[in-house]
């Protein structure tokens, strides 16, 4: 199995899926997270109709309160009226190794998550910003060396997945994992949009890979930023989820390292010389082609999308509603008494 490579794409595709702050020092932040807990209503269900065929969506968010149990019993009703559960799109990858072939790569795919010619964090970067991250590896990760070896890239999304943790949130699709025991539950099909991507000089790629620079600098202090000056409005963006307000999800500034980490491996020179660089569009696209397949035979259908799809005005349902759909957003306001 060409590990290597599928880590590369896996987090290019996962990647995708202000108001000026202080920042604070590292050693100066508080660990205790003031996140809600408890049965949590989420937020209402945004509709996508044509005639009588509606495409309810649930907008996704991460991180959420980790403590969190969400309230499921308006999803479980249009889920068990609905005939099919749409999914986030995905990407599959299949490379042209078989097992043995992966045993005989596995250096190399190895080799490839650490920097060429061995160098660590510091000799990649300027001073000041590996001073910056060597204050947030010791509150989040401690004095472990062997993270420096790792590319940039790969050290701040541990950074980053670690400080979520201790700020009492999480990064687990919570909500994506109920939505699909609901569907099986109510014997409902379930459908994961998935574009397939095919490798067929595994080899070659994987040592490109391994001998590469990605261009990750700007992910990784971006990363450093979002920890030193955004983890309050991350809390509060997970609260406001919980308690389904529309209005906070939409007004509060959403600032989000993974565009740049994306590029950082769409942009890489083995990516782009297989045509894989426009990933996130092709993603895209077949899960619009997926919703309006659905809208077009189903009276019902349930889909789980990440919020920003939801929002943004280039978003998967701005796209649909350019194309003559009509898109209601659920109200603003949390339900009462949340």
């Amino acid at each position: 199995m060409a590990e290597a490579l599928k880590w590369l794409i896996a987090l290019g595709m996962a990647c995708l899926f202000t108001a000026p702050i202080t920042t604070v020092a590292a050693e100066e932040q508080q660990l205790e997270a003031v996140v809600v807990s408890g049965l949590q209503p989420g937020p209402g269900l945004w509709q996508v109709r044509k005639g009588d065929h509606v495409l309810w969506v649930l907008g996704t968010l991460e991180p959420l309160p980790r403590d969190i149990e969400w309230e499921t019993d308006e999803a479980a009703l249009v889920i068990g009226q609905s005939q099919q559960v749409l999914l986030s799109p995905v990407g599959k990858l299949s490379a042209d190794v078989g097992f043995f072939g992966g045993l005989a790569l596995l250096p190399t795919a190895l080799g490839a998550r650490k920097n060429p010619d061995k160098r660590t964090l510091s000799e990649l970067m300027p001073a000041e910003l590996h001073a910056r991250w060597e204050l947030l590896k010791r509150q989040y990760l401690g004095r472990g060396r062997g993270i420096e070896k790792k590319r940039p890239l790969l050290a701040a999304n541990k950074l980053y997945s670690r400080a979520i943790a201790r700020n009492g949130m999480t990064l687990e699709p919570l909500v994506d994992k109920q939505v699909q025991k609901l569907a099986k539950r109510a014997r409902v099909a379930i459908t994961r949009p998935t574009l397939a991507i095919r490798l067929d000089d595994t080899r070659s790629a994987l040592k490109e890979v391994a001998a590469t620079d990605l261009d990750d600098l700007r992910c990784f202090e971006e990363t450093l930023d979002r920890l030193e000056q955004d983890l309050d409005t991350m809390r509060d963006r997970a609260n406001a989820w919980a308690v389904g307000d529309i209005e906070a999800l939409a007004e509060l500034p959403f600032v989000d390292q993974r565009q740049s980490c994306a590029n950082a491996i769409l942009s890489a020179a083995a990516i782009r010389e297989r045509g894989l660089e426009d990933l996130p569009e092709r993603m895209g696209e077949v899960w619009l082609e997926a919703a309006e397949a659905a809208l077009a035979v189903n009276r019902s259908t349930f889909a789980v999308l990440p919020l920003r799809q939801l929002l943004a005005t280039d978003g998967y349902l701005s796209t649909l509603q350019a194309r003559g759909y009509e898109v209601v957003a659920p109200a603003l306001s949390p339900p009462s008494g949340s």
